[in-house]
């Protein structure tokens, strides 16, 4: 051995002294007292997010249970990692649409999490269909953080911002709901947000054809779509012609919430779909003395899963109101027209329905050079997605407003740990740096509200 190599190699035995790793013990002050209950219970470090996986990963199997009403994927590996997914709720029915994709994950290495999309983006769609995609998406990034010991914000190019800001939505997060549909009950609800103490400095209210006591009033439009007598719900779809005192209806509710809200707060109006394009610009301009935030989704979005880009593009230049879509779009390519042509004003894409959450990064960045502004959908994605939403959130570029807080059903609190307390503080979440999600399961309550044929989920 050359003096060179043996200096190092003395030095090398040294430094494994120092830190005291010749020993379980030398190992364990590496750590937190969470360690040492790791070790204690075979748990490996790395498993916990403790330390970096110590081999190759490789997937090792694909579950889907649903809690609460949600899609929940976990995917784990043979290094004892696993990633965890959440779709929006009261979608069962996409859990096998999630299993179909096992076939493709099997022996993958859930880091390289592109090489594994690339191979079942292909298989997705529109809104709900993309969204199996997207939850894979996520729990892959959740096991690429843990395995690395690290946020997935730092994954995805680091954070640019210590706060994640998140914008309220009808009831979710707000508390209060609309107790009858004149004006005055819109400007009582907005009095009551503005004086609950919660901080919002965004909040956004249905109304129009997305508000149900406006869609199904006769005066509301000329829309008379038949209704099946043998159905329990409403047909979904509400799109005609506007009446003039429809017009006026949606003027003076929104006239009573500015009035009460001034100007201390924005208010967005998810308004569509629903109506024609000549519909949607005269509305528009009525609604421009209102210094509205934005108008959501008026011509496609909910139960439209197309762009029409040439619509939008002549909404947007016929108003100064800022014009909003894109919940319902599936994958960067279809963003691409509504970008490139500056069709829209503010995009809402939602992570757990777009492709994931690396997919709404590119599509903000790529906004971003159009000055199109960012405010993500997701107001049913649960607390697993609203910690996606804040990790990727941290790293997005300055072209991002705020995205669509969730609220999720009070058990749901009681079986997720890692969460900040409060969540928000005036309007505002901090970001964690725990690896992957940073919020993980309490197993041992998760599992009182697992189904008997989920009841392996967490084995």
């Amino acid at each position: 051995m050359t003096k060179e190599k043996d200096y190092f190699a003395i030095q090398r035995r040294n430094t494994i002294k120092w830190l005291g790793l010749g020993s379980a013990t030398g190992l364990l002050g590496l750590f937190d007292t969470n360690a040492a209950h790791a070790a204690a219970n075979d748990v490996p470090l790395y498993a916990n997010g403790m330390a970096p996986a110590k081999a190759a990963l490789k997937i090792t199997d694909l579950k889907c249970a649903i809690i609460g009403g949600s899609p929940v994927v976990r995917i784990t590996t043979n290094e004892g990692i696993s990633g965890y997914g959440q779709a929006e709720t009261a979608k069962p029915y996409l859990k096998s649409f999630v299993l179909f994709y096992k076939d493709y994950l099997i022996g993958e290495d859930p880091t390289n999490v592109e090489r594994v999309m690339m191979k079942i983006r292909r298989m997705g769609s529109f809104k709900p269909w993309g969204s199996a995609v997207s939850i894979i998406e996520t729990a892959l990034w959740d096991i690429a953080g843990k395995a690395a010991n690290l946020p997935i914000y730092k994954l995805l190019g680091g954070k640019v911002r210590d706060q994640v800001r998140c914008y309220a939505s009808y009831g979710k997060g707000i508390r209060f709901a609309v107790e009858g549909k004149t004006p005055q009950h819109y400007r009582d609800w907005a009095e009551k947000v503005k004086s609950s103490g919660f901080g919002w400095e965004i909040i956004k209210e249905n109304i129009g054809f997305h508000g149900p006591s406006m869609k199904n009033d006769p005066d509301f439009s000329y829309s008379n779509l038949s209704k099946s007598s043998e159905s329990k719900k409403d047909y979904p779809y509400y799109r005609g012609p506007m009446k003039i005192t429809g017009y006026k209806m949606v003027v003076d509710h929104v006239e009573g919430m500015r009035t009460a809200l001034g100007d201390d707060i924005d208010l967005g109006l998810d308004i569509g779909p629903g109506f024609m394009l000549f519909d949607a610009i005269k509305m528009a301009n009525l609604l421009e003395p209102y210094n509205i935030c934005w108008l959501e989704d008026m011509l496609s979005g909910d139960y439209n899963p197309y762009v029409t880009a040439d619509d939008y593009r002549q909404l947007t230049e016929s108003t100064t109101v800022p014009i909003f879509t894109g919940e319902q779009i599936y994958l960067r390519q279809n963003f691409r027209e509504l970008i490139d042509r500056h069709a829209i004003d503010i995009l809402g894409p939602d992570p757990a329905d777009m492709g994931g959450i690396s997919e709404l990064k590119w599509v903000a960045q790529h906004a971003d050079l159009y000055g199109i502004k960012i405010a993500p959908h997701g107001t049913f994605n649960g607390l697993l997605g609203l910690a996606a939403q804040v990790q990727v959130g941290a790293t997005m570029p300055e072209n991002f407003i705020a995205f669509e807080y969730t609220q999720a059903a009070p058990f749901w609190y009681d079986i997720v740990e890692g969460l900040p307390n409060p969540i928000v503080k005036d309007g505002l979440i901090d970001v964690w740096d725990r690896p992957g999600l940073g919020v993980n399961f309490i197993v041992k309550e998760a599992k009182k509200y697992l189904a008997e044929e989920d009841k392996n989920f967490f084995d």
